[in-house]
């Protein structure tokens, strides 16, 4: 059957749409994204500003119209950190219904990091051991470890890259002394949720997932995406400490220029980068290993998993 899944993110929405049985690899057949950049634009009250709602409005009847022009049997749609917390979150997503005819479906948190640490199980299988998952989006940080399907601990803390950027680093190059208090209070913030993981047992491995990770690693010298999915990709903390005292001396034009850097994201890449490495001097974690499947793929294998759960192949 083919599914897509409308991912309506702190930075992007994005419809993917996949080829899939029940046991199978999900198949990718197109991927449409759109730069909305939410969690950049929330007003002084903590709502979402009138202009990005109607973007929003108008990306996602555009994206509902191209799946169901390209066959799709059903579509999954979801929105993360940017819209959960938003004061006006129950306008916009009554707006989005009225408006375009889908339900927009907000994930909290925990089950953001439940649902990619399912993607990134089946990604390494079962030899992996427990694993221990990072991911870094616009709004929040998931931090994941398990020796399951479903993680042990899962925890989902409101260090997104886009959020830190917006409340942090407002100008770029940012002050170093301001990066040096980040540095200082990121460390106080995620004391507690290390105490919690590390508690759980060592793992065996350690998986980054998100936009923000895959950039990284192409900074410090991992394969292009052309490579395919299936190549190794790996970020150390040492070359995460010196693409930080590279790119923070940047503006946000010249780090768009940078082979892994895309425009949408340049302005908050050094705040993803400050809260990758204190994740990982946090949970003691000198290198993680790159996973290309996620949040998305993670909500169309439970798809799978639940709803074909009766039938087989061919039926």
């Amino acid at each position: 059957m083919r599914l897509g899944v409308l991912d309506v993110g702190s930075n992007t929405v994005h419809l993917l749409m996949v080829d899939a049985h029940r046991g199978g690899h999900p198949t990718p057949m197109s991927s449409t994204k759109a730069a909305l950049r939410l969690a950049e634009q929330i007003d002084k009250n903590g709502d979402l500003t009138r202009k990005c709602a109607d973007s929003l409005v108008e990306t996602i009847a555009e994206f509902s119209g191209i799946a169901r022009s390209s066959g799709c049997e059903e579509m999954m749609a979801f929105a993360t950190s940017a819209v959960r917390d938003a004061g006006n979150s129950d306008a916009v997503l009554a707006r989005v219904l009225d408006e375009t005819g889908v339900t927009l479906e907000v994930l909290p948190g925990e089950d953001e990091a439940r649902l990619t640490f399912l993607a990134v199980r089946r990604w390494f299988g079962w030899s992996a051991g427990r694993i221990l998952n990072l991911d870094i989006g616009g709004g929040s940080l998931e931090i994941c470890s398990g020796i399951d399907e479903d993680p042990d601990v899962a925890l989902s803390l409101q260090l997104g890259a886009g959020r830190l950027t917006r409340e942090w680093m407002p100008e770029a190059p940012p002050d170093r002394r301001r990066i040096a208090v980040l540095r200082d209070w990121l460390d106080a913030e995620l004391a507690d949720a290390a105490k919690q993981v590390k508690g759980s047992g060592k793992a065996d491995l350690t998986v980054a997932t998100s936009k923000t990770f895959r950039s990284l690693a192409r900074l410090t010298g991992a394969a292009p995406s052309s490579a395919g999915p299936r190549v190794r990709r790996t970020l150390t903390a040492t070359g995460l400490r010196q693409i930080i005292a590279f790119i923070s001396r940047m503006t946000a034009s010249d780090r768009a220029e940078l082979e892994g850097v895309s425009s949408d994201r340049a302005s908050q890449i050094v705040a993803g980068a400050l809260v990758a490495e204190a994740s990982m001097r946090a949970l003691d974690v000198e290198s993680v290993d790159i996973c290309p499947w996620a949040l998305r793929e993670g909500l169309i294998l439970r798809k799978l998993d639940t709803d074909l759960g009766h039938g087989t192949k061919g039926e």
